[in-house]
């Protein structure tokens, strides 16, 4: 639509789309979460953009995201209340090893200390980076 990829300057850019009605606003997303039939796609730390044009809001994700199967970490109904010693292991049994990879090497941690702050937040992939920095 425009060519090039570098031709307009971004000030240029805002005025031609506040002319043709569309506005653009930046959202401070902290994770988005794409979840199919098969798989989950999670964006940690994502540029996302919401673009309001003609009535219809259209959103864009901009970022790398973790893949894993669908159902893994953290959805609210899989955690069953027994007793202690069988829901601790059942905790550690629910944290898969990509989400402990995942938290390690994004804290620099150590697969222990990962697998701890993910317990620590029920498999909360987000809370135990934070946790951990």
């Amino acid at each position: 639509m425009f060519g090039g990829g570098g031709g307009l300057n971004p000030r240029k850019m805002k005025q031609m789309m506040n002319q043709m009605g569309i506005d653009l606003d930046d959202i401070d997303a902290e994770e988005v979460i794409i979840r199919t039939a098969d798989e989950e796609l999670v964006f940690h730390d994502a540029d996302v953009q919401r673009m309001d044009a003609q009535g219809q809001q259209t959103y864009q994700i901009v970022g790398e995201p973790d893949v894993r199967p669908r159902g893994e970490g953290g959805s609210a109904d899989a955690d069953a209340d027994t007793d202690d010693e069988s829901s601790d292991e059942a905790a550690e049994d629910a944290i898969p090893e990509s989400d402990v990879d995942i938290v390690a090497g994004r804290t620099g941690a150590s697969k222990a200390e990962a697998r701890e702050a993910l317990e620590a937040t029920n498999g909360d992939l987000a809370a135990a980076v934070e946790r951990l920095e």
